[in-house]
C-alpha cells in the first residue's frame, strides 16, 4: 500500500470514528404518538434523517412509534423523567395534567387552516406559551406543527349545525365533545381503533376522526358516503418537545438547527397531507356513492360562535387554561379571524 493510500485511509477512518464519537453525544429518543405504518410517522421519520444530515452527523434521534415505551398520554412523564429525550405528539393528549393543553392542544372551530395555527405558534405568542406550559415538567418545546383541518366523515347528510342536533357522533373526550354536545350533537365514547366498525354497525351516526385522506384510504367514506370537506372543526396542534436539561446542554447552532428544521417539518407535514386530501378527494368525487358536503361561510361562523361559548367555559377550568383562552382569542381579534 502507498504512503498516500494509508495517509488517506487513517484520514478516513479518524473522521469516521470523530463523527462517531460526536454523534454518540447526542443521541435522542423520541416517541410518537402515531403508529409506525402512518403516513404522519413516516413524514415524522423524514425529518429525524434531515436533521442529523443538517447537523452533519452530530445529531441522531431514534423515531419510537406509540406505544413503544409510553401510552400517548404519558409521554410527558417520560421526558420528564430522563427515559425518553423528547417527543412527537397531539398537545392535547395531556388536557389531563391542565385542560390549558386541551384548549392549546386543539381550539375546536377556531382555524380554518393550518397557515392561522402555524402562524400563532411561530409569530403571535404560541411558542412562548407552550414554553410556560411545559416549564413544571422540564420539557422545552422547539415547535409546532400541524395535520389539517380534519374531516368528518358521516352515514347522514350534514349540511348545517341544525344537522347536528341528535347526531350520534364519535368525538374525543374533552373539549371536542363539549363543543358538539352544545352544537346539539349526541357525542359518543368509541377509541379511534373502533371508529370503522362503530360506522358500519350504526353504533354511531358519525366520526370526528382525521383528515380526509386517511380517512378516504381506511375506507371510511365507503361505509359513511357523507363526509364533510373542508373540515371545520378541529386542527391538532403537533407539537416537537424533548427535555430541557438535554437542551440546555445543546451547542447554539444546534438549537438553532433544530428550531428551523421544525418550522420546515410543518411546512413538509402540512403540504404532504393536503396534497394527499386533494389527490383523496378527486377519488371520492368520482364515485356516484360518495356525497361530499362543504359547509356555507354562514354555518361556519354559527359553529364557530357556538364553539366560542365552550371556549370560555373551559377556560375556567385552571389559570393556565385562562391563559391560553387570553392569548388565542387576542390574537383572533388582531388578525379577523373572529
Amino acid at each position: 500500500m502507498s504512503k498516500f493510500s494509508t495517509t488517506l485511509m487513517t484520514a478516513t477512518m479518524a473522521g469516521i470514528l470523530s463523527t462517531s464519537a460526536i454523534a454518540a453525544d447526542y443521541n435522542f429518543k423520541f416517541q410518537s404518538s402515531d403508529p409506525a405504518g402512518d403516513k404522519n410517522f413516516q413524514v415524522q421519520k423524514e425529518w429525524t434523517k434531515r436533521v442529523e444530515t443538517m447537523t452533519g452527523g452530530r445529531v441522531h434521534i431514534e423515531l419510537l412509534p406509540v406505544g413503544s415505551i409510553f401510552k400517548h398520554t404519558e409521554t410527558l412523564d417520560g421526558i420528564k423523567m430522563g427515559i425518553l429525550d423528547g417527543h412527537i405528539t397531539a398537545t392535547e393528549f395531556f388536557s389531563g395534567k391542565d385542560p390549558a393543553f386541551g384548549l392549546i392542544g386543539n381550539t375546536v372551530g377556531a382555524w380554518s387552516n393550518t397557515q392561522q395555527l402555524l402562524q400563532y405558534v411561530n409569530y403571535g405568542g404560541g411558542y412562548e406559551l407552550m414554553n410556560e406550559l411545559y416549564a413544571p415538567y422540564g420539557v422545552k418545546f422547539i415547535g409546532g406543527s400541524t395535520t389539517g383541518v380534519e374531516s368528518l366523515v358521516s352515514r347522514v347528510p350534514l349540511d348545517s349545525v341544525a344537522d347536528l342536533k341528535g347526531l350520534k357522533l364519535r368525538a374525543p373526550e374533552g373539549l371536542v365533545q363539549r363543543v358538539f354536545a352544545a352544537a346539539g350533537a349526541a357525542p359518543v365514547n368509541l377509541p379511534g381503533s373502533e371508529v370503522f366498525t362503530g360506522l358500519s354497525k350504526g353504533v354511531i351516526d358519525a366520526a370526528d376522526y382525521t383528515v380526509f385522506s386517511t380517512n378516504q384510504k381506511a375506507g371510511m367514506n365507503d361505509i359513511a358516503t357523507h363526509p364533510v370537506q373542508p373540515g371545520f372543526h378541529s386542527l391538532p396542534l403537533i407539537d416537537i418537545s424533548m427535555n430541557k436539561k438535554k437542551w440546555d446542554k445543546l451547542p447554539a447552532d444546534i438549537q438553532s438547527i433544530l428550531t428551523v428544521s421544525v418550522r420546515d417539518f410543518a411546512e413538509d407535514m402540512t403540504t404532504q397531507l393536503r396534497i394527499a386530501d386533494q389527490a383523496a378527494v378527486k377519488a371520492a368525487q368520482a364515485d356516484p356513492n360518495i356525497t361530499i358536503h362543504d359547509w356555507s361561510a354562514e354555518e361556519r361562523k354559527k359553529f364557530r360562535a357556538i364553539a366560542r361559548t365552550q371556549w370560555e367555559e373551559f377556560a375556567k377550568s385552571s389559570d393556565n387554561a385562562q391563559k391560553v383562552y387570553d392569548s388565542i382569542t387576542t390574537y383572533l381579534e388582531a388578525n379577523g379571524l373572529l
